[in-house]
């Protein structure tokens, strides 16, 4: 399937700027930001950003940079306190956003500059030859959210609302009239050792709003996003998710006018929280009137029914969507070497994309939602990882993505604070990331704190994406599968999967195994493959991950190769 975005893959680097610039490894469960330090927009200097780019990269994204509901105090500078009891850990979710016009105050080192100094980063990160993807969370906001930092012709959420009234197209939240929210009960926010005049179990707001996963009454639970109000697109949920879209509501001129901002600014894309929270009609609406203005942004959705992967590419106009119930969860079950898991299932889901949608998928095997690979959670080992990496690279042209730390193999050991010990990596929490703090060794950004093992991971990666980079049939090429030409092959078993990737110039052959063992293999390409390339005889394939020569005498006979356990290998020929 030939991309429609010719000579160009996104390679995405995620990074918390909270995380990626600090070098403090203090560590302390539930610790503030004063005990665990917090990373800076500043942090991420010009080394770093061309290290960033050395390794492939063609995009950063930034999360968690919009200012959010947090516990630390910043009324000193006419930021009013957030209520702890509304607030999931020390530093607050990113996802909690408590002012759309403005940045996270932890992120900055003068902290009135705070959207200067983002400006700069973004010119930055431009200078050095990548693009800027920030998140864009529409479906909810934090409970305590007020915006001071909007233009004054802008209202503000919820300033217009009839609160008397449940629902109405007209308002920006929905209402349970009558009734005061209450905070969950045997919420601690912030720990034990933590003390606020403010936490006190109770957080006025009358009525109720409805809480951001649909919880639409006034006592949510502690399992529930409770810490946010779910913004109202115009769909009454308790009348059968009927819509009101006779004319645009509200909401939805303040949202294009929110990310017109920020496209103004020098951002490149967005990446949209939980979209299929929000009517695919908000989205249909929004992307071209965006582009119309901003024909180089991009929308990457977070998506998890592959129902609705066509409906929100075609109809909601997204360029790319999350491949996690898919691809990502074929790859983790054979990562993990599951007794049921099976390369048949990659194969299932290409067939699944294949109607025009394969090159919309992002691919990836971390994001701050999912666990480490190196964790004993996932693989516990991220050299397994690599057979994964590979496919997720060079599937197919759509996206790939590595979350900061991943290159590294970091484990995310231990309870952190509102993040327990899951495998991941907090996004609630004031943290360093240990492996990935070798490698930062103090701003200098030369992994000079790195082991070897932990060395030769990150050297795996950066000659992966780089090869895709500059490989134009791994980057923009057509795809045949090869599993069935191989299937009666001696040698071949369903943990090992087999492509090809080729373009007029170029053809690569992919062969990746997942087995704990090593295997070797007499890999076929079918005649009407050999017929179309004009090959016969001897034939050379080159790894371009590792340089080695494979040599066949008859081309019609195969290649013999031996591919080590979880591993895998990319053949030029």
């Amino acid at each position: 399937m030939q991309s429609s975005i010719p000579n160009h893959k996104l390679i995405i680097y995620q990074l918390l700027p909270r995380l990626f610039g600090n070098a403090n490894s203090t560590n302390k469960f539930y610790g503030s930001i004063e005990e665990n330090g917090c990373g800076k927009l500043n942090d991420i200097t010009d080394m770093a950003l061309q290290e960033i780019a050395k390794m492939g990269f063609s995009h950063v994204w930034y999360t968690g940079v919009i200012e959010h509901a947090t516990m630390t105090d910043y009324s000193a500078y006419g930021i009013k306190n957030d209520d702890p009891d509304v607030v999931k850990g020390r530093a607050g979710s990113p996802y909690a956003i408590k002012d759309y016009y403005d940045i996270a105050p932890d992120l900055a080192v003068d902290v009135p500059n705070r959207i200067n100094e983002f400006q700069d980063l973004v010119i930055r990160t431009h200078l050095n030859g990548l693009k800027v993807i920030i998140d864009f969370v529409p479906n909810h906001v934090a409970r305590t959210y007020a915006s001071d930092m909007r233009p004054k012709a802008v209202r503000d959420f919820g300033e217009d609302d009839d609160t008397s009234n449940a629902f109405t197209s007209e308002n920006d939240f929905y209402y349970i009239p009558g009734q005061h929210f209450k905070v969950p009960a045997g919420y601690n926010p912030g720990g034990d050792a933590f003390t606020s005049p403010l936490k006190d179990g109770h957080f006025e707001e009358y009525p109720a709003k409805a809480t951001g996963n649909d919880v639409f009454n006034a006592a949510p639970s502690i399992n529930d996003w409770f810490e946010t109000v779910k913004l109202n697109y115009g769909v009454y949920y308790l009348d059968g998710h009927k819509t009101y879209f006779g004319h645009v509501p509200p909401l939805w001129y303040k949202m294009h006018h929110i990310l017109t901002y920020w496209a103004e600014m020098g951002v490149d894309g967005f990446r949209c929280d939980m979209i299929e929270m929000v009517p695919v009609e908000f989205w249909a609406w929004i992307i071209p009137k965006l582009k119309s203005t901003h024909p180089e942004l991009i929308f990457i959705g977070e998506a998890y029914d592959k129902n609705q992967y066509y409906n929100y590419i075609h109809n909601g106009k997204f360029d790319y969507l999350y491949d996690k119930v898919g691809l990502y969860d074929a790859i983790r079950k054979l990562t993990c070497n599951d007794d049921w898991s099976s390369t048949w299932d990659i194969n299932a889901v290409w067939n699944t994309h294949s109607q025009g949608i394969d090159e919309h998928m992002l691919r990836f095997m971390e994001n701050h939602d999912e666990q480490r690979i190196a964790s004993r959670f996932f693989a516990g080992d991220a050299w397994y990882a690599v057979p994964g990496m590979i496919v997720s690279a060079t599937l197919s042209t759509g996206p790939v993505m590595i979350y900061s730390g991943q290159e590294v193999g970091e484990p995310a050991e231990g309870a952190q604070g509102f993040s327990g010990d899951d495998g991941r990596t907090t996004i609630f929490d004031y943290w360093g990331v240990p492996s990935h703090q070798k490698w930062l060794n103090n701003g200098k950004f030369d992994g000079g704190g790195l082991s070897e093992q932990e060395t030769s991971l990150r050297n795996f990666y950066n000659t992966l994406l780089n090869t895709v980079k500059d490989n134009e049939a791994l980057r923009n090429g057509e795809f045949y599968e090869l599993m069935i030409a191989n299937e009666h092959q001696p040698g071949f078993d369903t943990k090992m999967y087999f492509y090809l990737r080729y373009t007029k110039e170029q053809r690569v052959l992919v062969a990746v195994n997942f087995n704990r063992a090593e295997r070797n293999i007499t890999l076929r390409l079918p005649d009407d493959l050999l017929k179309q390339f004009n090959l016969n005889g001897n034939t050379n394939f080159t790894d371009l991950l590792t340089r080695k020569v494979y040599k066949t005498a008859d081309i019609h006979s195969g290649v013999e190769i031996n591919i080590k356990s979880a591993s895998g290998m990319l053949l030029n020929f």
